[in-house]
């Protein structure tokens, strides 16, 4: 397809002044040797009009407002013809200038993210956790500043997106977010989501990510931290001083040998408790889920003896409601913040939280004793295996049993 050549002018007709002696502006639009063009509602003293910069010489407030609309509006022309050679639409002087004059919506990146967050926003707790929102606010911010740094504008339509902004939007990540490669990654999913949505909406008709998603979406493998068994023993076995840090102990402890999150073990109730047909004790539980929209998983566990002496411990913590909460867990940041008292004590050099007592079960517990991944899945309530392949790759006790047969070779 042959490339359209355009060509812009803005000039005056003296032929036609107004009755204050002033000179109407025309825009005229030439391509490929077609024109048109419009009178755009603005005058000008005919002394004051340079024919050659097509502007008001003047310094007076009213030229400067003139050449800035005169200047705006040829950006906005040759934008609009970028619009439409990406579309491959049909592109003429008449078609230019309709668009240019058009009260059309123009649909504007960081309009339609501010927007869209504000509506989510008010779906905290039923759709959105605040940790996501809170994401995506830092995702508009970064993109407001590299959108202002490279495009000089306030704002920019969804078609003016281009590799090289994605390319720049994603040094800034690295460079002045400091963003690992993971979370990274979350941002640039936040900016896709109102990509996927101007394409829906037939806003955007080429892919910026388009050539990048390799490298963009990329994840790299962490390792989960959980405990040994002989620190997970070493805090078993300690006594504390103060019943704040005993409760919080045996909360944990709880999660250690049930793998239920911080979420799930404060909403753990008895009606989630069953006795199978030998007697043994089992947590049969939905796993709580923040978003409605995502699978529910359940989690299916038989209690361990030190479990069952925790929960009988408890059991009649709140004669009020016997039906309520198992445990009166206090919030997950107090539980953070006492566990870190509980690793110093203990000599556990680690950064202890709630949600390593899950790790810990998972493998220390769980995969470190030869219990198969499939049920590891279900206990954890995993929707499949291979999240929890995520732990066992963390143990590698498969290596371990291969490599003793090695060792008897060379012992």
């Amino acid at each position: 397809m042959k490339q359209e050549s355009m060509k812009v002018l803005f000039f005056i007709r003296k032929s036609r002044l107004k009755k204050n002696g002033e000179a109407p502006i025309f825009l005229r639009v030439t391509i490929n040797g077609q024109l048109d063009e419009v009178r755009i509602q603005r005058s000008v003293p005919l002394k004051l009009w340079d024919n050659v910069k097509e502007r008001s010489k003047g310094k007076d407030r009213s030229s400067t407002e003139l050449n800035s609309y005169i200047e705006a509006l040829k950006v906005r022309l040759y934008q609009i013809h970028k619009e439409l050679l990406c579309r491959e639409a049909l592109i003429t002087p008449k078609n230019l200038l309709i668009k240019l004059f058009s009260k059309e919506e123009r649909h504007l990146v960081l309009q339609t993210m501010r927007k869209c967050i504000d509506d989510w926003t008010s779906l905290i707790g039923t759709e959105y956790q605040p940790s996501t929102i809170s994401r995506y606010n830092n995702c508009y911010e970064s993109l407001q500043t590299v959108i202002k740094d490279f495009y000089r504008k306030e704002d920019i339509t969804f078609h003016e997106l281009s590799g090289e902004f994605i390319d720049r939007f994603e040094m800034h990540l690295r460079t002045v977010r400091k963003l690992s490669q993971n979370t990274l990654t979350k941002y640039m999913s936040c900016f896709r989501k109102f990509l996927g949505l101007a394409r829906e909406n037939g806003w955007l008709e080429q892919d910026p990510l388009a050539g990048k998603r390799k490298r963009l979406f990329r994840k790299e493998e962490t390792c989960p931290t959980f405990l040994t068994l002989e620190e997970l023993k070493r805090i078993m076995e300690k006594d504390f001083s103060t019943t704040r840090l005993n409760t919080v102990k045996d909360f944990f402890l709880f999660c250690c040998l049930t793998g239920l999150s911080y979420i799930d073990v404060k909403t753990l109730c008895p009606a989630h408790l069953y006795k199978d047909n030998e007697g043994k004790l089992w947590i049969h539980k939905a796993r709580v889920k923040i978003t409605t929209h995502k699978e529910s998983c359940t989690c299916n566990v038989p209690l361990l003896e030190p479990a069952l002496v925790i929960l009988e411990k408890y059991k009649n913590w709140n004669s009020e409601n016997p039906e309520g909460p198992c445990f009166p867990i206090p919030s997950n940041q107090k539980m953070n913040e006492f566990l870190k008292e509980i690793a110093t004590l203990c000599r556990v050099n680690k950064r202890l939280t709630v949600h390593v007592a899950r790790h810990t079960f998972a493998t220390t517990v769980t995969l470190a004793n030869d219990v198969a991944l499939q049920n590891v899945s279900k206990m954890l309530g995993h929707s499949s295996t291979r999240m929890t392949q995520h732990y066992a790759r963390a143990l590698d006790n498969s290596i371990m049993k291969d490599m003793k047969d090695v060792a008897l070779v060379f012992g």
